[in-house]
């Protein structure tokens, strides 16, 4: 797999925010602790080995082993298991929704950073020990932003009525889905791994979280991935200081106000990716997953009849956590108490929101993980590289929007000159004569002369249009190649890896597909990856 790469902002698929945050601009430094390179992460471990407690520890590991007892665990993912008892041990983290059968390929990408930054890290930290965490986001309740994943351009979609936490749902319906999946696919060897994996993982399980955990302890296994489900009463009853406090005092709502006011005020024109509630906690339960809601001192949940006093409330709160749900303001918080964790992997609209939420750690006494931008990636293969070769388009151009790309094509095969600068520079100096007499005269013929040449460079610059235009349209065929080759490889104007499944890759490369992304992919590299695929 040959690798090449681009600056993320080059891509123009990432937002200032991101772009700033990767240049490690000064304006970005009170949002963040420590910056993801390698050697900023001797202070990190210090910092969480000091904060995180024993009785954690002891409360993560039973949790992890109880959430593992019905499935088929590797040695390296027992062994890490075990290591998280150990204080010298330590976690890299990305989380991602229960999309169906993995949904958009990135998710690949996520696990592969967080596997191979833990590779690297104990190459220059080898006293420690560091493993990789999948965070399974189970009580998300946005069942259509799951419920479907991309094959050859068309939807597969699993439809059926949901509510509440996704990962409780049961698994009806999924027949169908199977069986419009497997029915669009071949009997070669790699087609049949992939109908026997989305079997055994979605008509061989209760409900999602089950087949999901199926899914990506099958896919990453060996590699000692560790998949927690934070829908857990115990890991939930650690939480349940801070859980009282936002109750309470509602602490997230004031400090994240706070940043986003801050961030507001910079200069990036910077898109706030969340706002807080005044009580950023759900109410989970069979088939709900609704906001808590505090008027005059009495707690409600929307939607339903349930109310509390402030006592009774709390009391409820100790006596079952398991009911109580962070939402996306709260979730890191949960994540980061009850795991050792040095660094959260996610991609640009994550880390935007993570990045409002460094005072809210600081009140809390919660150390703010590093916060790093997941490994992007195109994979191209050497049949589509060499048509790009001969229609001489770089890869990188195919990043351009489409109108853009036509136009840079056109100019560049063109016979005729399509750029008028020259034709403008030489009329802008015919007109300093005419400045020149008006300067010697009254302001108003100085004004009819500036909307002379006004005129005149419009009129330029409508010819150039115009003679792009016919360009355009002479040159058809090669542009249409080439927008072909975009639309392949871009798919819906979009990042591929935004777009596309899995499944499409591996019915080419199989079980090799996995191991060639871990062999290339380098997660501080701060790039967006070009892999050639063979």
């Amino acid at each position: 797999m040959p690798t090449d790469c681009i600056p993320f902002r080059e891509t123009n698929y990432f937002s200032s925010l991101i772009c700033d945050y990767l240049d490690e601009n000064n304006a970005l430094k009170p949002f963040y602790n420590h910056f993801p390179k390698l050697e900023n992460f001797e202070s990190q471990i210090s910092e969480k080995q000091n904060a995180f407690t024993s009785e954690t520890r002891t409360v993560l590991v039973r949790s992890l082993k109880k959430q593992y007892e019905s499935v088929a665990i590797s040695n390296a993912t027992q062994k890490h298991i075990d290591l998280l008892a150990e204080d010298n041990t330590f976690t890299i983290t990305t989380g991602h929704q229960l999309n169906l059968f993995t949904g958009p390929l990135y998710f690949f990408y996520k696990i592969i950073s967080t596997i191979n930054l833990c590779k690297q890290l104990k190459t220059a930290y080898p006293k420690q020990n560091f493993v990789p965490v999948y965070w399974m986001a189970t009580e998300d309740h946005d069942f259509d932003e799951i419920n479907y994943f991309n094959f050859r351009g068309a939807k597969i979609q699993w439809d059926r009525a949901a509510s509440g936490a996704v990962g409780e749902l049961q698994l009806d319906g999924l027949e169908h889905v199977y069986e419009v999946f497997s029915s669009q696919l071949n009997s070669t060897t790699n087609a049949e791994e992939l109908k026997s994996l989305f079997r055994s993982a979605y008509l061989e399980h209760q409900n999602l979280t089950e087949a999901m955990r199926y899914l990506v302890n099958t896919l990453f296994k060996d590699y000692g991935l560790v998949i927690v489900d934070g829908n857990d009463k115990e890991l939930k009853r650690v939480f349940i200081p801070f859980m009282k406090d936002e109750l309470i005092n509602q602490t997230s709502f004031e400090k994240v106000s706070q940043s986003n006011e801050q961030l507001n005020g910079l200069d990036g024109n910077y898109k706030i990716q969340v706002n807080p509630r005044a009580i950023n906690l759900f109410y989970i339960t069979e088939n709900i997953r609704e906001r808590i809601v505090e008027i005059d001192g009495v707690y409600s949940v929307l939607n339903t009849e349930m109310t509390w006093t402030k006592d009774e409330l709390l009391r409820h709160l100790n006596e079952a956590p398991e009911n109580f749900s962070p939402n996306v303001i709260m979730r890191p918080l949960f994540q980061e108490v009850i795991l050792p964790n040095l660094c959260y992997i996610g991609g640009g609209g994550e880390l935007a929101y993570w990045l409002q939420l460094k005072s809210n750690f600081e009140t809390q006494k919660v150390v703010f993980p590093m916060l790093l931008l997941r490994n992007s990636v195109l994979l191209i293969t050497e049949k589509q590289k060499e048509k790009l070769e001969k229609l001489e388009v770089t890869v990188k151009d195919l990043f351009l929007n489409q109108e853009d790309l036509k136009t840079k094509v056109t100019q560049q095969i063109s016979d005729i000159k399509i750029d008028f600068s020259k034709q403008k520079a030489h009329l802008k100096t015919q007109f300093e004569d005419l400045y020149q007499l008006a300067a010697q005269t009254d302001n108003s013929f100085k004004g009819a002369v500036a909307a002379q040449e006004r005129k005149q460079i419009k009129g330029l610059e409508h010819l150039e249009k115009r003679l792009l235009k016919a360009q355009k349209r002479k040159l058809s065929d090669y542009l249409e190649r080439v927008i072909l080759l975009q639309d392949v490889l871009f798919p819906g104007q979009s990042l591929q890896e935004r777009n596309m499944n899995f499944s499409e890759f591996y019915l080419e490369y199989g079980n090799s597909l996995i191991p060639k992304l871990i062999e290339e992919l380098e997660p501080l590299k701060g790039e967006f990856s070009i892999l050639t695929v063979q």
